[in-house]
């Protein structure tokens, strides 16, 4: 009989399921200690149940075994968990799937930050605009497949955290201090972003369909932003990442019809005169580099999601059977179809129907300048108000793995999940922060070459260099090389853009604007 591995099996007393905060209840899993010997294959728990073992056994033993062998391998591969993360908001539930998936990663990767993209081709020109948008898109789909298989790259670990998986690739503290600022910082600031936006688009929407008939003192600016972040705090009191589908869901339908709806109604209405597609001239060469390198950070910062992708896959089973990675993958190519669908139609009719005649805040206030007169204020108060329940979707995604931050905080030291009257007020105080940032920093969602230059990284460097240390490719192969090219090119650009960044924010004159009143 073949000879297996040393291996036990530490079964766990039994003791109650884990009750969560949002009701659900998740068992405590075994786990797998190993022995002395190592095999110079992976051993799971059904790789003795062989066809040499079971040969001599009786024809009703072997069916039990049989049996056996399919139920382990449909539970699961008897993965490590920590008890920690039944009570935490990303791993709480995990009956996620690729639907889920896909409307994650379309509400993650569908923005506001879509809407300035032709003002990058006016600095760039057809050429340059198109070719970088292009490579900018098949480097970050390449570099979401790398994050996908790596989630359960070391048998009985599961990466759940952007973080976690640095931590493995580049150490304990170098992985903390390099992931954790650029994700924390992406989502953050994308969140305070969203505030800005949000509200100001509100206070649009309501000019438009308030009209002439505004009489009364019309709420501020400020008051806006209060407006929608109360309603974001609201919607933030779903406990877990698999209960916000549905708002993912409304985000990606959203953000689809108003991407769509912007470039089809600048594209069919008659184009401003004297429209040039050169790029804008600039007073000076370093002028000129600069805003280069500013306007392919804000092509960059349209592909910016990569620090949810993990957290995405860990709210989905995994068994030997059914490995987690099959479904993630499945529902990422949808979403980033419909992400393409809606990017470059943006960019290239956007730039065609206004050229360098393309306002600084993208191709919503230039169709609000050129044509506010010639579409009907019907068609102008639905593309607002899809804005709005764009950022109301974004903003809960965005802002999960920061709430998943606070209660790990919380259980590690308290030993026990967060009860709903915590883990709401950490979401209240979350949101006001957020909102006092955005008064305090109005010029923050202008920053949209430099916040993609400083987390450029996240999306198009670490996976590289995450892939070779985690999978370690022969030295000097074709992988090798490729992938430690590609990040290292990652993290010149992250340098080079967030240069031009802050030039052109110190520069007023350059300075992007997002959905100003005009």
């Amino acid at each position: 009989m073949e000879e297996r591995p040393e291996t036990e099996l530490i079964s766990i007393p039994a003791t109650p399921d884990t009750q969560t905060p949002s009701g659900q209840r998740s068992p405590r899993p075994m786990s797998v200690k190993e022995g002395g010997n190592k095999s110079s294959t992976a051993w799971t728990p059904t790789s003795f149940i062989s066809p040499r073992f079971l040969s001599p056994i009786g024809t009703p033993m072997k069916r039990v075994l049989v049996n056996m062998k399919g139920y382990l391998e449909e539970v699961g591969h008897l993965t490590k968990l920590n008890p920690q993360d039944a009570w935490l908001p990303i791993t709480e539930s995990r009956n996620g799937n690729a639907h889920y998936a896909a409307f994650h990663n379309l509400n993650a990767g569908v923005g506001f930050q879509a809407l300035v993209l032709p003002v990058a081709f006016s600095f760039l020109g057809w050429s340059w605009g198109i070719v970088s948008l292009t490579i900018a898109y098949f480097w970050q789909l390449y570099t979401l497949w790398i994050l996908v298989q790596l989630h359960e790259a070391v048998p009985g670990k599961r990466y759940n955290r952007y973080v976690e998986l640095a931590q493995a690739a580049f150490g304990e503290r170098a992985g903390l201090w390099l992931a954790l600022f650029p994700t924390v910082y992406l989502s953050a600031g994308t969140a305070t972003a969203l505030i800005l936006i949000g509200g100001e688009t509100m206070k649009l929407f309501f000019q438009i369909v308030c009209g002439p008939l505004c009489t009364s003192n019309p709420l501020t600016t400020v008051e806006w932003y209060l407006v929608f972040t109360s309603l974001c705090i609201v919607l933030s009191q779903l406990p877990n990442l698999n209960s916000i589908a549905g708002l993912s869901l409304i985000g990606a339908i959203t953000a689809i019809f108003y991407s769509t709806m912007v470039w089809v109604l600048s594209v069919s209405q008659q184009r401003p005169p004297n429209v040039s597609y050169e790029p804008v001239p600039l007073p000076s060469f370093s002028a000129s580099i600069f805003t280069f390198l500013n306007a392919l950070g804000i092509i960059a910062f349209a592909f910016r999601g990569h620090n949810l992708v993990l957290e995405i896959q860990s709210t989905m089973p995994s068994t030997f059977k059914h490995p987690a990675h099959v479904p993630m993958w499945k529902g990422a190519k949808v979403a980033y179809f419909f992400i393409a669908m809606c990017l470059f139609p943006v960019a290239i009719g956007g730039f065609w129907a206004y050229g360098n005649l393309m306002p600084s805040g993208g191709i919503l206030n230039a169709l609000f300048a050129f044509h506010s007169h010639d579409i009907s204020r019907g068609l102008l108060a639905i593309t607002f108000l899809l804005v709005v329940f764009s950022c109301l979707s974004s903003f809960q995604i965005y802002s999960m793995p920061v709430f998943d931050s606070f209660e790990a905080s919380y259980t590690s030291r308290t030993n026990r999940p967060c009860s709903v009257w915590v883990r709401s007020g950490f979401r209240v105080v979350y949101g006001f922060i957020n909102f006092f940032i955005g008064i305090a920093l109005p010029f923050l969602s202008s920053l949209a070459g430099l916040l993609g230059g400083l987390t450029l990284p996240v999306t198009f460097a670490y996976p590289c260099f995450m892939w070779v240390l985690i999978k370690k490719p022969a030295k000097y192969s074709f992988n090798w090389y490729f992938n430690w090219t590609l990040g290292w090119l990652g993290i010149a650009f992250s340098l080079a853009f967030s240069l031009g960044g802050i030039w052109s924010m110190v520069n007023s004159g350059l300075k992007l604007k997002f959905f100003k009143p005009i």
